[in-house]
């Protein structure tokens, strides 16, 4: 793998800062604490004793130094999220809300989306998101005739939970000229009831229609929730999605699939300085000639937007009952979801990826959806050896022992959400049965040697690690369900890494992300409690009180300061 180069000097001019606290967590194994640390503009320069970066302070610049003690708090690097759709929580956050905190049945979802309605300009699309038909009292989705009762002349679609598909009305089909006999596309479904007529759900690659004749068009490559709005509506959409991330002391993502809607996205909000994240871009795999064509044979890019790879789908999602279980689902035996890719096409994708030198980045659940990945990657490791390749499996929900095994040997990182789990792990049982005790094996993980990163998969969980980081630690569901046995479980301290240092080395940004070290950028959050010594059950009341990017405060908790540093030029940063 060919990890991004930096090309920025070290910035001069700019008054050094020694930052204080109570506790300093560094994340770096040969220095794991400190007393403080010492900024110089964007950068680290030393970390370790107070005395220490007063040395340093001397030598680099003649102006005393800033001291900033932040008290009694825990410091430790800014969180990374490294599977997450900044864009698509964006858009999200202006949709409505149905998930089980404003609706427990069909009825209510059907109220909330009618009077969002009343209150949108004729011919726009209703757009809801968030149920999920487990846990809504009818435990079913909802139906086209159901969203037909708010509104017949507009599109109306209620996006599941788990982003891969969901509802629409009748409107939608029409619109589209979907109807009786129309065919599933490859790795995709709009689902029928027993007489054979469309129940209003659709899934996975089927949802290419919701985007429209001119919008983006993905084919088989994973379900389309490129959406379009007004390019003015995207960038406000993005700009609120990284304040999310920001309150949540995240600030780097890494955007596991973008289209060309994405990509234009970031380039307009870099070019107006307003990107106060960093963002890594993983372009969905329907690109890989385009990027091929184009010389993308490596990472490139700056220290705020780079490209980092290439993301695959071989299967759905367990969310939706879309990941691929050829025996069917206990909950459902008639359903068996797909796989997105014939195995010998996708084994013949990820070989041109890793010919070149790509990182590939492979959304897989079920054991069959993994083998074709772990197949297809050995393959292409024997072809053109490569130790550190770093081929990813997102969400990597169910993999066997033996696989975990083969992942290790082959050097895959799996990056997991334990989100998902904490939010509808007893839906995963209710689908597959036993097995689901196992979903995100993390520990299993760790005692084969395999590095654990953690993500949010935003927005199908909030952009918050500390709540990630509870649920890799206790293993206890919303519903306070307990998940499989104690070894699936991890350390704080574990899962703390997996959302800093291991998430920079999968993102390949470990050179200036994910501790706090000198020649590292200063980015860290600042949090009310130390995670590896509060109570795990209570890790995700810890508030995120501050979080900087560059040696700047891009986000406070406190509603009372105001005028917050501004953005670095990053024009050449």
């Amino acid at each position: 793998m060919r990890t991004l180069t930096s090309f920025d000097s070290r910035p001069f001019g700019h008054r050094p800062t020694i930052v204080t606290a109570e506790t300093i967590r560094t994340m770096d194994p040969e220095n794991p604490t400190a007393e403080a640390f010492l900024m110089v503009g964007p950068e680290i320069a030393a970390v370790g004793t107070l005395a220490r970066c007063r040395a340093v302070a001397a030598e680099i610049s003649r102006q005393e130094p800033d001291i900033r003690d932040f008290g009694d708090v825990t410091i430790v690097p800014g969180f990374i999220d490294a599977h997450a759709h900044p864009l698509m929580l964006g858009q999200m956050m202006s949709w409505v809300d149905c998930g089980p905190a404003k609706a427990r049945s069909i009825p209510e979802i059907v109220a909330l989306l009618k009077e969002a309605a009343a209150g949108i300009p004729n011919g726009l699309p209703v757009r809801g998101y968030g149920y999920e038909h487990r846990n809504l009292l009818e435990e079913r989705h909802p139906t086209r005739f159901e969203l037909d009762e708010v509104a017949t002349d507009r599109e109306v679609y209620l996006m599941n939970a788990s982003g891969h598909g969901g509802v629409v009305n009748s409107f939608t089909f029409e619109l589209h000229g979907v109807g009786r006999e129309t065919p599933n596309p490859q790795g995709g479904e709009f689902f029928r009831d027993a007489n054979g007529e469309l129940t209003g759900e659709l899934s996975d690659a089927a949802c290419n229609i919701l985007t429209g004749l001119e919008g983006v068009k993905i084919g088989h490559h994973g379900p389309n929730f490129h959406l379009a709005d007004e390019p003015e509506e995207h960038l406000r959409q993005l700009g609120v999605a990284q304040e999310n991330f920001l309150a949540g002391g995240v600030t780097s993502i890494g955007d596991c699939q973008v289209s060309r809607r994405e990509f234009d996205m970031y380039l307009k909000l870099a070019d107006a300085n307003q990107l106060k994240v960093r963002v890594g871009m993983y372009l969905l795999s329907h690109l890989l000639d385009d990027a091929l064509d184009m010389g993308l044979h490596g990472q490139f890019g700056n220290s705020r937007l780079s490209f980092a790879g290439i993301k695959f789908y071989a299967d759905g999602t367990l969310g939706g009952w879309t990941a691929y279980f050829p025996d069917g689902y206990v909950g459902d035996p008639c359903r068996t979801g797909q796989l997105y890719h014939e195995p010998a096409a996708y084994k013949e994708l990820i070989r041109k990826a890793h010919a070149v030198g790509l990182q590939t980045a492979t959304h897989a659940q079920s054991p069959t959806a993994l083998e074709m990945v772990i197949d297809a990657i050995e393959s292409a490791l024997a072809e053109r050896p490569d130790a550190d390749a770093r081929h990813r499996i997102e969400h990597c929900g169910l993999p066997t022992s033996a696989q975990i095994q083969r992942m290790a040997s082959a050097g895959i990182y799996p990056v997991n959400q334990p989100q998902h789990y904490y939010n509808w792990g007893e839906g995963v049982q209710q689908a597959i049965g036993t097995p689901g005790e196992r979903f995100n094996p993390l520990g299993e993980f760790i005692e084969a040697g395999v590095p654990v990163t953690i993500s949010s998969d935003a927005p199908v969980a909030d952009p918050r690690p500390l709540e990630a980081i509870q649920a890799a630690v206790t293993r206890v569901t919303r519903n306070g369900h307990k998940l499989g046995p104690d070894n699936l479980r991890i350390t704080a301290a574990q899962a703390l890494a997996g959302h800093t240092i291991n998430a920079a080395k999968t993102l390949g940004r470990e050179a200036d992300l994910g501790s706090l070290a000198a020649g590292k950028r200063a980015d860290f959050a600042i949090l009310s409690h130390d995670p590896l010594t509060h109570a795990p059950e209570h890790l995700a009341g810890i508030t995120v009180l501050e979080t900087w990017v560059d040696g700047s405060c891009q986000y406070t908790a406190d509603p009372t300061v105001s005028g917050l540093m501004p953005v670095l030029d990053h024009a050449t940063s």
